[in-house]
């Protein structure tokens, strides 16, 4: 049985932990820095942490712009350590930054690699349909990138 993991607010001492996980998550692709972590705190981005126990395993952010009804939400990051991946803390993670979205009642933006089939599946399932392609977004491996949205909550029939 796996433990689930308890979503709250990312701490500040997590930061140096989030970093280590980019650099095995992305270690392809400019993974962020403590200081770009640091820097996404101290604009007011909303930040959690999936936790077991004391024990980070994952972390998410978002950034809100604007006020409804033309509030804009985007996802900046999701990670997840590999030893914890497909054991929900993923989708713990996008629930909880969506449900700050639609606190905001924001249409919701991501990139997301197009070659990331579980991750872009896990979207589609939470209302997120592909609006465009970004050709090389990721550097400096040069992978394609799809935009997705997620409509203001609300705006849709039964939302």
């Amino acid at each position: 049985m796996t433990d689930v993991a308890q979503v709250l607010k990312l701490r500040r001492s997590d930061l140096k932990r989030c970093a280590e996980l980019e650099q095995v998550l992305f270690s392809g692709d400019d993974p962020w820095s403590w200081e770009a972590f640091a820097s996404e705190l101290d604009q007011g981005h909303y930040y959690v942490g999936a936790y077991l126990g004391e024990q980070l395993i994952g972390y998410a952010g978002l950034a809100v712009v604007g006020r409804a009804p033309h509030a804009e939400a985007e996802v900046h990051t999701i990670g997840v350590d590999p030893d914890h991946q497909g054991h929900g803390a993923g989708k713990a993670l996008l629930r909880a930054l969506l449900a700050r979205a639609d606190e905001q009642r924001a249409t919701t933006f991501l990139e997301v690699r197009t070659d990331n089939e579980a991750a872009i599946a896990m979207y589609r399932k939470h209302g997120f349909e592909i609006v465009g392609l970004r050709k090389r977004y990721y550097q400096p491996s040069g992978a394609d990138a799809h935009t997705m949205r997620r409509p203001a909550a609300g705006t849709e029939a039964g939302g």
